[in-house]
């Protein structure tokens, strides 16, 4: 495993999970549209679990771009963010670019993700709509951490 330390405009990207503040990144996830209301020990899981990319000012995380993947043939993009007074200086999109070089993720089989919203940041670093959407299956708990 490779870890990874991109410097831009007085941000910084980092790879490595023990700089991921689990706080900050559960007090975004727990509001966003697609896990709203994540227990804290879930997000704490997923990103020990998890290649991450932790988006700083300074020592304050204010992004994210988590990566489930067995870094051979598979990987799905999940919990992409930046915090809202952070947006609109291309960080989104540097994100996504360290992403998409990181050598752990090239010469994939399949490389997924789902967004809402955001498929124009995407559609640049060559995700498109599943070819064929009638292979895929899914169970789906959208309320899960909803009581």
């Amino acid at each position: 495993m490779s870890t990874t330390e991109e410097n831009r405009l007085g941000y910084k990207i980092l790879t490595d999970s023990r700089a991921i503040d689990v706080d900050a990144v559960h007090a975004y996830l727990t509001r966003s549209y697609w896990a709203q209301g994540v227990p804290r020990d879930i997000v704490s899981r997923a990103v020990e679990a998890s290649l991450c990319f932790g988006l700083f000012a300074g020592d304050l995380q204010v992004g994210l771009a988590r990566v489930v993947t067995d870094r051979a043939t598979f990987a799905y993009l999940c919990d992409v963010y930046v915090l809202e007074r952070h947006r609109g200086r291309g960080l989104g999109k540097w994100l996504i670019e360290t992403v998409h070089a990181h050598p752990d993720l090239q010469g994939l089989r399949r490389f997924l993700l789902a967004t809402r919203d955001a498929h124009g940041l995407y559609r640049q670093f060559s995700f498109t709509p599943l070819a064929h959407p009638e292979f895929f299956l899914e169970i789906n708990r959208p309320e899960i951490y909803r009581t």
